[in-house]
């Protein structure tokens, strides 16, 4: 089938009845009319019509070699740069839909699982892997236009580097058997956005010590025994004026819990094999590729931050103070780097071993690197240029009820009251409420621990031609 529609997607999601649980009660009917999740759908359902408009089709979707129908830009295998292009200007103009706030809308894991397929000679002759499983998910998942969430980590137990839990207090979710049917799973997962509201969960397992908990597939959200368990809703509420951002993209984090869940064998992609676990994902194209979607989204969010940082600086015309300036000139500076670096990842994309195109590793590395310390600055710029507007945020409830002296009152040098408490209000939902501070958690972890991904990078930079370079200047000095 091609590209689906929006429509397509909330009935989908609301005809397979998943077991979500929030605020401790079931929900049940239509999750796309529960007020923890349905503005989020409603943003989500708006990506595929923009896979649908007429001006947009070329750019959104492709033809897919197995069936000649149109499917999603973002399942694209990259063989050339302007493959990569074609994924950008795909991933741009979704995130630009939800202003880079959604950092799991579909293109983040059809991006994944494009980069695992497109990897998995390498799971070919090795001990309880099936790379043909995995190529006929990969396809299964492009031709239906699937969503997915994903699980990739643990529960926070014990941080030790090995830790072994006891064999009769399962907690981390390990393989219990193996039947003619499938693997049984039991335990839990973490930390599954958008939990509940996708056709599918990917599991991925890097615990390479433990083979029980070594694994990869993905199964329906609906499976038995899958459960989500959601943290409590961040929507403020469903007035536009009041919560701008959370009313609308609102993504909600789950627990997952298998409770003795069967996943057919025809969804494993392999499982007891610590060479792969540890492996997989560093062989694959998962972190170049993925980071690439992950910097288009984070440059339209930056762009974005900037937009309302400077309506701050307009209406309350503060643009002639240096500081203010310098605030300014910090967002521009990150903005322009990560656009250059995405352009440079490009620019120097390299073959992989198995015939594709990858962006440069070492650039998106390196951008992955700044986009977590920077955000945390521009929460805090928003609230040094807001100061007092940002608590002076009267409701729409408020305004509506004709008391003029907070439309007199609350006007600033360029808008009326109530137009200028609008803008308050969205700086405030995007640092301050609920929503905006999980934002800022979320971008400061959202490859992983920082530090981490700064060893990694360390490690895997090529250095030593510098070191020659000096040791031959040294040589050459004497």
């Amino acid at each position: 089938m091609p590209v689906i529609t929006g429509q397509q997607y909330i009935d989908r999601i609301d005809a397979l009845q998943t077991y979500i649980s929030i605020d401790g009660k079931v929900v049940s009917g239509k999750v796309s009319e529960h007020p923890a999740f349905k503005g989020v759908m409603k943003s989500q359902a708006r990506l595929f019509d923009l896979q649908n408009e007429d001006a947009l089709f070329e750019e959104m979707t492709y033809v897919s070699p197995s069936s000649n129908n149109r499917v999603g830009m973002s399942f694209l295998q990259v063989m050339s740069v302007e493959d990569l292009v074609k994924r950008r200007n795909a991933a741009r103009q979704w995130a630009l839909s939800n202003n880079g706030l959604m950092g799991r809308s579909p293109d983040y894991m059809n991006t994944t699982l494009m980069a695992l397929a497109s990897a998995a000679e390498y799971l070919k002759d090795k001990p309880n892997c099936f790379p043909q499983h995995l190529l006929k998910f990969y396809e299964y998942a492009r031709e239906n236009d699937l969503t997915m969430t994903h699980t990739f980590i643990e529960p926070q137990v014990n941080r030790r580097k090995f830790y072994y839990e006891d064999e009769d207090v399962i907690i981390a979710a390990k393989i219990v058997d193996k039947t003619s049917e499938g693997l049984v799973i039991k335990g839990a997962r973490l930390l599954a956005t958008q939990g509940g509201i996708t056709d599918e969960l990917l599991v991925i397992s890097t615990n390479g010590y433990d083979e029980g908990k070594g694994f990869a597939f993905s199964i329906p959200s609906n499976t038995k025994g899958l459960k989500f368990l959601c943290r409590q809703s961040f929507v403020g509420g469903e007035s536009a004026f009041d919560y701008p951002l959370s009313s609308r993209y609102e993504e909600m984090d789950a627990i997952v819990v298998f409770d003795n869940v069967v996943v057919p064998w025809e969804r494993v992609f392999y499982y007891e094999n610590v060479e792969v676990a540890n492996s997989f994902l560093n062989v694959s194209g998962f972190q170049t590729y993925g980071l690439h979607q992950v910097l288009t989204r984070q440059i339209v969010k930056t762009e974005f931050v900037l937009g309302v940082v400077q309506s701050i600086v307009n209406t309350i015309n503060i643009g002639e103070y240096q500081h203010v300036q310098q605030k300014v000139v910090d967002i521009i500076v990150a903005l322009e780097t990560m656009k250059a670096l995405l352009l440079k990842s490009e620019i120097e994309a390299k073959r992989d071993a198995f015939g594709f195109l990858r962006p440069d590793h070492a650039t998106v590395q390196v951008a992955i690197q700044i986009f977590p310390k920077v955000y945390p600055t521009f929460t805090e710029i928003i609230q040094l240029l807001g100061a007092s507007g940002l608590m002076s945020i009267p409701s729409e409830k408020a305004f509506a009820s004709d008391d003029s002296d907070l439309e007199h009152y609350l006007q600033s040098f360029q808008d009326g009251g109530e137009e200028r408490v609008e803008k308050f209000r969205l700086a405030w939902d995007l640092t301050m409420s609920n929503f905006g501070t999980r934002q800022t958690l979320y971008e400061r972890f959202f490859f992983g621990d920082p530090v981490r991904l700064a060893s990694a990078l360390y490690n895997s930079y090529n250095r030593e031609e510098l070191v020659s370079r000096v040791d031959n200047f040294l040589k050459n000095n004497n």
